[in-house]
């Protein structure tokens, strides 16, 4: 593997980081009002949570990257709603 310096002032330079960041701006940050670095990184560190165990991905057919080992009917299932960042993001999964 060999380090690739990016350009300055080059926004598409790292097409996979702006991606991130676009994406975290859209869906979290935009939405809330954070009141400093601690509580920023405590949203940033729960939105990751929900993003790589959660959230579905179109790449991967609409799965996470990280998906919970059991696969639940829906059909038969009762589903829990579970609210992430005060209500901002909604995870569902079945209920016991």
């Amino acid at each position: 593997m060999d380090v690739i310096r990016i350009p300055p002032q080059a926004p598409t330079a790292n097409a996979f980081a702006e991606r991130w960041v676009g994406t975290v701006r859209r869906e979290c940050t935009n939405r809330m009002l954070i009141a400093g670095e601690r509580h920023l990184a405590s949203v940033l560190t729960k939105y990751t949570e929900h993003y790589n165990g959660h959230r579905p991905h179109r790449s991967l057919g609409q799965r996470p990257p990280n998906p919970p080992p059991q696969v639940v009917d829906l059909n038969a299932a009762r589903v829990r709603r579970r609210p992430i960042l005060g209500g901002l993001i909604n995870e569902y999964s079945q209920a016991a």
